[in-house]
């Protein structure tokens, strides 16, 4: 176990996950991140076959530490609490930063046709090479969280073959075995599932809005667990036939990461709800790839202190120093 050890009343993981999105945080961070959003500049980035992804890039003369791209989680986006706190606290200290937008998340739903799912790795990687053929630094980091953890690892698994230079890669609370992941969300705490139903949905609506050919919102009304949304959205706008193969899809459990030639670093810890730290054992075992296990922390949350900073902020520029 690392030493990140917070406040007694700040040790449920529960609070650690819900609060470190929720109401204060979310006046205290935005506050905060006042400098980093002043600097950034919206980016909408070729990824091949029409494919458009969006981010926002910060930068200042003075940040000599290199490039830091961050992916949010799942329904998050370029400014979700943990991006901005985490975006802040690297560009302040001399990162340039580039918060990536995954398809359909960060109010991108209007940039593709095609849905968002989580196996669409090529696109991420081919944004990842077109920000740093737009934006060349001599230092090149990566961090994602939760879903977004997941893909990080993933493109680091294809960084080599694309040119895409990376010196350090660090997942918080990455999804590794998304089956066991949808369980959890499905079997675990209401608020959860509800809270993930709820976001899916109203992006689904988005979307609507901007390509109402897709025709679903009738069936989408009826649709009232994320499991039920699944067997609906896999068969009828992914590529897979059913939803084990879809999740099967982006699972980094087993061999997947056997091969990674990129420093990559998983932060997990011990209490998450929502990801066990009992997938960790899953994963290959590998030189590169290095794992971190706290006590506590809850999803993604690692508030610090009652100021409502973020371990992991500092964490991440120990990391990519």
């Amino acid at each position: 176990m690392t030493n990140y050890q917070p406040p007694l009343l700040l040790r449920n993981p529960h609070i650690q996950s819900i609060f470190a999105s929720t109401a204060p945080r979310k006046w205290v961070i935005q506050r905060r991140a006042k400098e980093l959003l002043q600097a950034s500049t919206t980016c909408i980035l070729d990824c091949g076959e029409g494919i458009r992804l969006q981010g926002e890039y910060a930068s200042k003369p003075k940040n000599q530490h290199g490039l830091v791209i961050l992916i949010h989680g799942w329904l998050g986006g370029h400014n979700s609490l943990y991006l901005l706190s985490a975006g802040q606290y690297l560009f302040q200290r001399g990162y340039n930063v580039f918060r990536l937008n995954l398809r359909d998340h960060g109010d991108s739903n209007h940039l593709n046709k095609a849905l968002f799912n989580s196996t669409r790795i090529n696109e991420v990687v081919n944004a990842i090479k077109a920000v740093q053929q737009q934006f060349p630094h001599t230092n090149n980091y990566l961090a994602g969280f939760s879903l977004g953890g997941n893909f990080a690892l993933r493109v680091a698994a294809q960084a080599p073959k694309h040119a895409i230079k990376l010196d350090q890669v660090v997942a918080i609370c990455p999804v590794i075995n998304p089956h066991k992941t949808n369980r959890n969300l499905h079997d675990g705490l209401f608020i959860y599932h509800n809270y993930f139903k709820k976001k899916w949905q109203r992006s689904l609506m988005d979307k609507l809005r901007h390509y109402p050919e897709h025709n679903y919102g009738e069936t989408l009304s009826t649709l009232t667990t994320l499991d039920q949304m699944n067997q609906y959205f896999v068969p009828n706008h992914t590529d897979f036939n059913n939803v084990t193969e879809y999740l099967n899809g982006y699972s980094i459990s087993g061999d997947h990461l056997a091969n990674l030639s990129v420093p990559c670093h998983i932060i997990s810890s011990a209490d998450d709800p929502i990801i066990r730290a009992e997938d960790l054992q899953e994963l290959a075992n590998n030189p590169k790839l290095s794992i971190e296990l706290t006590r506590h922390g809850g999803h993604c949350g690692y508030i610090n202190d009652y100021g409502l900073n973020s371990w992991v902020d500092g964490r991440l520029m120990e990391l990519f120093s």
